[in-house]
């Protein structure tokens, strides 16, 4: 068949390369259009529609599907659309387009974590286990009807940018062995089963650090938020990134701690530790302060021994 692929960021020109490799015919792209980048704010196309000039592949640029947009996926030819983080829910009209239909790669096990961040809110609510789901799309947000799942665990340290590129694999992989089955009219489909969950695309606000909670909530934070936003904190006035934190296990660490109120520094057997809520301890591995480069924690504390406490 002949297959539209939709998709705008990094991960989803991924899996169209991945697709076009494997021997799928894409005979259209629809992406997101430019959009400003960077500080500079230099208006740039998105990663897919790179990926897809580099392979000869017309692109449709649109960051909602109106009539003009139909009629350009009808001409595209395509029979089949797969989806990956497109960034906009397709209309009736749209979804109505392709005679086989449109299929969305989520990276969730569904109906947890429908959504715009279904890794990173995994991470933050710390789940061990994640996955990657192929649906058949309908007008609601990740709500269709499950063609194929598979599943993997959360390494114990694992950050959102590494599971999203273990995801991806994953996802790929994933599509390579459902696509015939869809090509063939072989498709069995089941309902999404159970309560779903709901994944925001976080913000500044949300990757802020509150040392009142545990230090294992925060180590989830930290990993859910890296490489973007980051997770960070005021050191003073100044904000502070933090790229790597992990809760304590050592009890033997504990009683230096004990006096110390939440958000508060020692230095412990060469570690940089954070006296956190319900009496734990984060130990801070990597941070990025204001204006400076990233740099191990007890090298930016060293050359920082008035600061006691974060905020």
């Amino acid at each position: 068949m002949k297959i539209i692929f939709a998709g705008t960021p990094r991960v989803a020109a991924y899996l169209l390369k991945g697709l076009v490799q494997s021997g799928h015919e894409v005979v259209a792209v629809l992406t997101r259009q430019d959009a400003l980048v960077g500080r500079s704010k230099v208006l740039s196309p998105s990663e897919v529609a790179v990926a897809a000039s580099e392979l000869g592949i017309p692109v449709i640029k649109a960051n909602r599907i109106g009539p003009a947009e139909v009629d350009l996926i009808v001409n595209s030819g395509a029979e089949l659309g797969v989806v990956i983080a497109y960034g906009s829910i397709l209309n009736r009209n749209a979804l109505n387009s392709l005679s086989a239909g449109w299929y969305n790669l989520h990276f969730s096990l569904l109906p947890k974590y429908r959504g715009a961040a279904p890794v990173q809110r995994a991470l933050e609510a710390g789940e061990s286990e994640t996955g990657v789901t192929m649906f058949k799309l309908d007008e609601g947000m990740d709500s269709g009807l499950i063609l194929g799942v598979t599943s993997t665990s959360i390494g114990s340290r694992e950050n959102y940018g590494e599971l999203l590129n273990r995801l991806s694999a994953l996802g790929l992989k994933l599509a390579l062995e459902l696509l015939p089955r869809i090509y063939s009219g072989m498709t069995m489909f089941t309902e999404q089963q159970g309560e779903p969950t709901f994944a925001t695309k976080p913000t500044r606000d949300d990757a802020r650090i509150n040392f009142n909670l545990s230090a294992g909530k925060i180590e989830h934070l930290v990993r859910a938020m890296n490489p973007e936003p980051m997770a960070w904190c005021l050191v003073g006035e100044e904000p502070m990134r933090i790229i790597e934190a992990f809760e304590v296990k050592s009890s033997a660490l504990f009683e230096d701690m004990e006096s110390l109120v939440a958000g508060q520094l020692c230095s412990v057997e060469g570690k940089l530790l954070v006296k956190c809520g319900e009496g734990t301890l984060l130990e801070m591995c990597e941070v990025q302060p204001s204006s400076k480069r990233v740099m191990q924690a007890k090298d930016w504390y060293n050359g920082n021994r008035n600061i006691e406490r974060l905020t």
